[in-house]
């Protein structure tokens, strides 16, 4: 079974992984049947069963405290933190399995950094990853299986494993009794008796003449022997006891092989024979129930009809009902969208409401309070001063002005006194 699953998986796809129309390189395009979406089914079992070859219970989840996986723990998706961790510890063990050294991963690594050395070693087989690595983060998928069968295949090659044909174990089957054993008869040896006597005379050449010599000598000596036979002097006693003491080991027993065909053919034509007696019993019971079902409804649908007839006027009272009710509900519905609207407005009104309270409260305080008073007077009292300075200053400045005129005036007079004087009294004086 694992071989033909291994010639399977190898044989029927290149690397392992199933191409849809548009995948892969090359211009080689493979369409996806309508198994393949459970072909990781398949690779996981294969999966399994290397794993098991490279004794990975006992080297790998004993040393790791891991617990076994499933048949399909990578093909479904169940856990992804743990599937994602157990795909790398298992990934790591292979890679060393198959003489490549790699560090162990730990549960705090970087995945991005894991999976990029993961699918670096398998590039270094010679195997081909032509999917994005994000594939593997989810740690269970096509491309996760896809990734540790090839690991799992590579350590194989390198401890030497060989796929070689199935041998499969004989049968024994128990012994009754000593005396017994020469007797008895399976249908597994009559087989084989059968099959070895046809190998046997398809193997030889037929002689008729010799052939024939054979039968005239068997039909001589079956004449003679009935000429003894009929000149027998054995006694009847002698015979009988003889006859009782041989009886138990001339019994054949054929022994019942649940392997066998014709087992197989026997059950089925029972299963047959009680199915069809049991459908004789059961399409009679079936038929009543029909029958019963059918005359209810007949009478459901005969008294549905007499209560309508008799509930009509009612009916149609209850429809004129629910129609005022239709009605009554539209004109509390076209209300309330009027009340709704005025209530909008009242509340637009309270609000500019209260905006004129604010402005009417912020004039009366800013009307009874003393502040803007008292700052007038300080401003009134600061401006007296400042006039007082002032004329204090213009009357400086027009004594100063008052002054320099003088001044000039003065100055002007002499200058005339100095011209008018003659000559003998300027020399004179």
């Amino acid at each position: 079974m694992t071989a033909a699953l291994a010639v399977v998986t190898t044989s029927g796809l290149e690397d392992g992984v199933p191409r849809s129309r548009g995948e892969g390189a090359g211009e080689v395009v493979v369409e996806r049947g309508p198994g393949a979406a459970y072909h990781m089914f398949v690779v996981m079992e294969d999966l399994v069963e290397k794993l098991k070859l490279l004794r990975f219970e006992e080297e790998f989840l004993r040393k790791s405290n891991l617990k076994a996986p499933s048949r399909h723990y990578f093909a479904l998706p169940t856990n992804p933190g743990e599937q994602f961790y157990m795909f790398c510890t298992l990934a790591a063990w292979l890679i060393n399995k198959a003489g490549h050294p790699f560090e162990q991963p730990q549960e705090y690594d970087d995945p991005n950094a894991t999976i990029s050395n993961i699918l670096s070693e398998l590039r270094s087989f010679g195997r081909t990853a032509d999917f994005p690595p994000s594939k593997l983060k989810t740690g269970c998928g096509e491309h996760v299986c896809y990734v540790l069968d090839c690991l799992a295949e590579e350590a194989l090659k390198y401890i030497g494993f060989t796929w070689k044909r199935p041998v499969y174990p004989v049968e024994e089957l128990e012994e009754e009794s000593v005396a017994e054993d020469d007797a008895e008869l399976t249908l597994n040896k009559v087989d084989e008796e059968f099959v070895e006597e046809e190998t046997d005379n398809e193997e030889n050449f037929i002689d008729l003449n010799v052939l024939k010599a054979q039968t005239y000598h068997l039909d001589m000596n079956e004449t003679a022997k009935q000429e003894d036979i009929l000149e027998s002097t054995t006694d009847a006693a002698e015979w009988s006891l003889e006859v009782e003491r041989v009886l138990p080991q001339l019994k054949v027993t054929i022994r019942t092989d649940n392997k066998d065909w014709r087992i197989h053919v026997d059950q089925m034509h029972q299963h047959k024979n009680g199915i069809e007696s049991a459908l004789k019993e059961t399409k009679g019971f079936l038929d009543k129930l029909h029958n019963e079902i059918t005359r209810t409804l007949e009478k459901i649908g005969s008294r549905e009809k007499y209560i309508n007839n008799q509930l009509e006027n009612l009916v149609q009272e209850y429809r004129a009902a629910q129609a005022q009710l239709s009605e009554a509900k539209e004109r509390y519905q076209q209300g309330n969208g009027g009340v709704t609207e005025r209530t909008r407005l009242l509340s637009e009104v309270m609000e500019e409401l209260e905006k004129v309270k604010q402005e009417m409260e912020e004039k009366g305080s800013s009307m009874t309070d003393g502040a803007p008073l008292v700052k007038i007077k300080q401003s009134l009292t600061k401006l007296k001063q400042e006039t007082v300075e002032m004329d204090i200053r213009i009357g400086i400045v027009e004594h100063t002005l008052l002054q320099s005129r003088l001044k000039e005036k003065s100055n002007m007079t002499r200058d005339m006194h100095a011209t008018v004087i003659p000559e003998p009294a300027a020399g004179f004086y």
